[in-house]
């Protein structure tokens, strides 16, 4: 009994252990002339971006968006692609997202208008 007992907590840990790819933290482009640090994260078996330094023209500032979230319940469908919502700081707008994750290039697109209206972005890791 305790063989299988450890050998369940172990499993677990090593489940727990694994990370997704695109978690870390990712530097957004600029936008209405700031951008920012997102950490992606798991946010159950999603992923998650909460803003955690911003950025202008005169370099870091405390935005009133620091600790928000940025992008919302991307699921992994492979291959480094990833399905959600994106919040845009500028517009107070929701947009249906995607991201594709290549190596150390994140490319966030979000739409409205079941599509017509889009606008992407490129991210690159920080760590």
């Amino acid at each position: 009994m305790k063989k299988l007992a450890l050998a369940a907590a172990l499993t677990l840990i090593a489940g727990a252990a694994v990370a997704d790819p695109a978690e870390g933290v990712w530097k957004t482009q600029p936008d209405d002339g700031a951008y920012a640090h997102v950490k992606l994260s798991k946010c159950g078996s999603n992923i998650c971006g909460t803003i955690v330094r911003t950025f202008n023209g005169s370099g870091e500032y405390d935005s009133e968006n620091k600790g928000k979230q940025l992008v919302r319940n991307m699921k992994p469908m492979g291959g480094g692609a990833y399905e959600g919502k994106v919040w845009r700081p500028s517009n107070n707008k929701i947009y249906l997202g995607k991201m594709q994750l290549s190596g150390n290039s994140l490319k966030l697109k979000g739409c409205v208008a079941g599509g017509l209206l889009c606008s992407s972005q490129t991210w690159k890791r920080v760590k």
